[in-house]
């Protein structure tokens, strides 16, 4: 069986996704993009067991799929959905001296995301995910 396409332009869709979360969130560089990135995949995983992340990291690509769990403390509280200004808050306290995102990082990333994977499969396992799920990756 040969590598599964996926796999073989991983590195191609994650430069598109992060171009895409630039722009979108009006910042100057992929670099600046990067903590908005990681810290909002970071306040999504807070609200989910590791079940449901796991589900969740199914219908991203492979590189969002490794940022998603990479070093998570499994162990950690769960958190529960709730005002979107706080969780933009926790994003933004991501390495918070490198950290550019903006107020809209979430719904920027969402926008993102929806870019670069099926919708479909997205909103089928959103819903199935906690209340609240569906509403953090609404764009």
């Amino acid at each position: 069986m040969p590598i599964p396409s996926e796999y073989q332009r991983a590195s191609l869709e994650f430069d598109k996704f992060m171009a895409d979360a630039r722009d979108i969130s009006g910042l100057t560089t992929t670099n600046m993009a990067w903590n908005m990135v990681v810290g909002v995949l970071y306040t999504f995983r807070r609200r989910l067991d590791v079940k449901d992340a796991t589900r969740f990291a199914n219908v991203l690509p492979p590189v969002l799929r490794a940022i998603l769990v990479a070093d998570w403390n499994t162990d950690e509280p769960r958190l529960p959905f709730g005002d979107r200004a706080a969780m933009t808050r926790e994003v933004q306290s991501l390495r918070a001296a490198h950290n550019f995102a903006p107020e809209t990082a979430i719904h920027d990333v969402a926008m993102a995301l929806r870019r670069n994977i099926n919708e479909e499969d997205l909103d089928r396992v959103l819903a199935g995910l906690p209340e609240g799920a569906m509403d953090f990756w609404r764009a």
